[in-house]
């Protein structure tokens, strides 16, 4: 039996318990609780808890918790899985095998940056006098957290050309929030109440016209050329008197430098608007170019991704807010304090910061152009490639040259036969069929011509056997799930 076939639930035998403990010789000195808790408490089974449960608290207790407990109390035992200590050990480790993640294998995640994460910072953000923290301790025992913070303050700026960074947001699209708000407070300082607008291209991340109507702005799409970049003369007829700012990602979701970007700078500040840098696609531009040198005011950057630390999962995160001189007064203060973001990621990129160096750091970013140039030079005879020019980080084709009926999602399943998680599939939205492939750094030679040879495998399959992608995949524990009905109705309960 394979122990990820059933649910833990399904695994639950009556009476079945993975540890015991002595029944307390005085019952009125056990705690509060509900009566599922008593029962485990002595090693019982949840039938046990149900029958020894607030009857046998003493009428002292039931007085003196009343008031709270009344409101709380199990009216019936909490229906939890009976099962042994080895039960539970090979289901979860069974589970835990079935993840796919960079420590087991190519992840090729286009605009995540999936990069491996050096188990040093690990190392380093388990060091005790750095883990044990508290946000409340006296200032006077935290002074090495406090350094940790003034130096990668000092690193982010130089990386970036910004002036000061404020390690507040725990996420990027957290970060998003925080520097539309500057915006909008440097705005508001100088009376300018009328602009409620911010320009966003139409190959942009989901996460910025979110963040700008969660910030209580408006949204104006700007178009992209024919080439996958900003539309200037379409840009030009955008600004105005109401236009705050707008949210830029350099290079852009298709991994293209904007190669306007100064002159867009100009436009944009010659309206009165200030300019936004998602930091999402930062990876390819470490120590080459900064976008404080391009013209942005605002920025944030994702040190999940470009500087190594864990990723995915919903978290941990942190996306750190920098700024240029004309809004560094409307960020917080102090910088630095006890409560400042999630410490242990930022810990973590400052490790990895310090471990590259100032002469080595630009290399990451030369090594992820090099990777993604070579897969999408290798395979664009068998996949369709829109933008043919040279990329940074990550580049997308759109679909099979040959599909034979063969989808992007078909690809995407078929991959998995073969050990490798796909890549971003149907983003950005410019293309119908759009594969995003982003390789980083951080893969070998041999890893990325074992991709390639998969890949083109796979196109062969298209042309000779399209009904074996159709049906992919083939061995994985589970195939093909209906994933809109998964989403749309999801069951989220054991019953």
């Amino acid at each position: 039996m394979k122990y990820y076939d059933k649910l833990i639930f399904e695994l639950s035998k009556p009476g079945r318990i993975g540890f015991s403990l002595p029944r307390p010789a005085d019952r009125q000195q056990l705690p509060f609780g509900n009566t599922a808790t008593l029962g485990t408490l002595r090693g019982g089974t949840a039938s046990e808890a149900q029958r020894w449960g607030p009857k046998d608290v003493s009428e002292g207790q039931a007085a003196a918790g009343s008031k709270v407990c009344s409101k709380v109390w199990r009216e019936a035992p909490l229906d939890l899985p009976e099962v042994s200590e080895v039960d539970v050990v090979r289901h979860y480790t069974n589970l835990s095998q079935m993840n796919f993640g960079v420590d087991t294998g190519f992840y090729p995640l286009g605009s995540c940056t999936m990069k491996y994460n050096p188990k040093i910072n690990e190392e380093i953000a388990g060091i005790p006098g750095f883990a044990g923290l508290h946000p409340l301790q006296p200032n006077e025992t935290v002074k090495g957290a406090f350094e940790v913070l003034v130096g990668m303050d000092k690193a982010l700026a130089a990386i970036t050309g910004m002036k000061h960074f404020t390690f507040l947001p725990c996420a990027g699209a957290h970060g998003e929030l925080t520097g539309l708000m500057l915006m909008r407070e440097y705005h508001m300082s100088r009376g300018d109440t009328a602009r409620t607008k911010v320009i966003v291209p139409d190959s942009a991340h989901g996460t910025n016209p979110a963040s700008a109507a969660v910030c209580g702005l408006d949204i104006v799409v700007v178009k992209s050329k024919e080439d996958g970049l900003v539309d200037v003369e379409a840009l030009k007829g955008l600004l105005g008197p109401d236009i705050a700012g707008i949210m830029l990602t350099n290079p852009n979701t298709l991994g293209l430098f904007e190669r306007d970007i100064k002159q867009i700078a100009e436009l944009v500040h010659g309206c009165g608007g200030l300019l936004y840098y998602d930091g999402a696609n930062m990876n390819p531009l470490l120590g080459m170019v900064r976008p404080g040198d391009m013209g942005f005011d605002i920025m944030h950057l994702n040190l999940h991704k470009t500087f190594s630390t864990p990723h995915g999962g919903g978290g941990p995160g942190a996306g750190p807010v920098g700024v240029s001189d004309k809004v560094l007064p409307f960020l917080h203060i102090p910088r630095v304090s006890g409560f400042h973001g999630n410490f242990g990621i930022i810990l973590r990129a400052y490790a990895y910061i310090l471990m590259l160096g100032r002469e080595h750091i630009k290399l990451a970013g030369k090594f992820a152009t090099l990777s993604a140039n070579y897969i999408k030079e290798s395979l664009k005879d068998c996949y369709k490639l829109p933008i043919p020019s040279v990329c940074k980080h990550e580049f997308v084709f759109d679909g099979l040259l040959d599909d034979n009926g063969v989808t992007t999602l078909d690809v995407a399943k078929r991959l998995l036969d073969y050990g490798f998680h796909a890549p971003t599939i149907y983003f950005p939205l410019l293309f119908h069929q759009a594969i995003m492939i982003e390789p980083t750094e951080t893969e070998s030679l041999e890893t990325l011509d074992a991709f390639i040879a998969v890949m083109r495998k796979i196109a062969e399959e298209a042309k000779t056997d399209p009904e074996l992608l159709h049906g992919a995949p083939h061995n994985t524990p589970i195939g093909r799930p209906d994933e809109t009905t998964a989403a749309r109705q999801p069951v989220l309960k054991y019953e």
